[in-house]
């Protein structure tokens, strides 16, 4: 153990002053040696593969057996978009198309029976089903996304005859003349139903509505109050004024029978009530 050194008297000879002493310079205890610590690593810095094995001497190293991974399917972003006919609606298959371009190359020899896919003999609510069927398949608005303007064009050709054929055979008075009209030899000029053809339907109406009730307005007139009359249980005066009918139109085969009814009718009140003044 080392000596202490001698502490030397404030004042004396051959002292040091206490500002002129040198500064102990502290020391420290020998360092002891440390292990080394392993590297601290993140889980994101910790390699895939495991710390090599030891092995004895001899044993020829293995590699380690790493697993296959699948490739990742591709992402929604990376697929191809699919055609626009797929894309914004439906359009026809091959059958309907052929029958598309059959139909609107013969279509000015159509009638609108057959531009509907029906018999003559077609009853209303087959035309209306059969409209409806041709709407569902060739309605415009179905392929408006298309880029073939011809296609376009087609169905809106066909559309168009459809809709014009349903405007005239779901009419019972439309649909009779016209039917006439095809089965005619002026066919080929009458399988489009144009004004003129209105003007013609809406004359024949007339003049059957004439037929049925008189040609001369006073006539009608007449006719019309005597239709009154026996409704209301009031034949004699349906007699005055069926009468008054024949004064304008004596040769009204309608008035005729209908007079004739109301004067048995009251021939017959007039025998029920005289024989129900009999002495039984």
């Amino acid at each position: 153990m080392p000596r202490p050194p001698p502490v030397l008297a404030v004042g004396a000879v051959g002292s040091v002053p206490p500002a002129a002493q040198p500064t102990p310079t502290p020391t420290r205890p020998p360092s002891r040696p440390t292990a080394s610590l392993p590297a601290l690593t993140t889980p994101a810095a910790r390699p895939l593969t495991p710390p090599p094995v030891a092995r004895p001497p001899g044993v020829p190293a293995v590699a380690p057996v790493v697993p296959a991974i699948a490739p990742a399917a591709p992402s929604a972003a990376g697929t191809p978009p699919p055609p626009p006919s797929q894309a914004r609606g439906p359009g026809l298959d091959a059958a309907q198309l052929a029958d598309l371009a059959s139909r609107c190359a013969k279509l000015d020899q159509l009638d609108y029976y057959e531009v509907l896919l029906l018999e003559k003999a077609a009853s209303p609510s087959d035309i209306k089903k059969a409209f409806y069927r041709e709407s569902r398949t060739y309605h415009p608005d179905r392929f408006f996304h298309l880029d073939s303007k011809e296609l376009k064009e087609q169905v809106n050709e066909l559309y168009k005859r459809v809709t014009e054929a349903y405007y005239v055979l779901r009419d019972d008075t439309k649909r009779k003349k016209y039917t006439a009209d095809i089965t005619g030899p002026e066919r080929a000029q009458k399988l489009r139903y144009t004004e003129a053809s209105e003007a013609e339907s809406k004359a024949a109406q007339k003049k059957e509505q004439e037929e049925q009730i008189g040609t001369h307005p006073k006539g009608r007139q007449f006719y019309q109050q005597a239709q009154k009359d026996l409704d209301a249980g009031n034949p004699s005066a349906a007699e005055r004024n069926l009468k008054m009918a024949l004064t304008y139109e004596p040769a009204n085969a309608r008035y005729k029978e209908r007079l004739a009814d109301v004067q048995k009718r009251l021939s017959d009140e007039a025998k029920n009530k005289g024989e129900s003044f009999k002495i039984r």
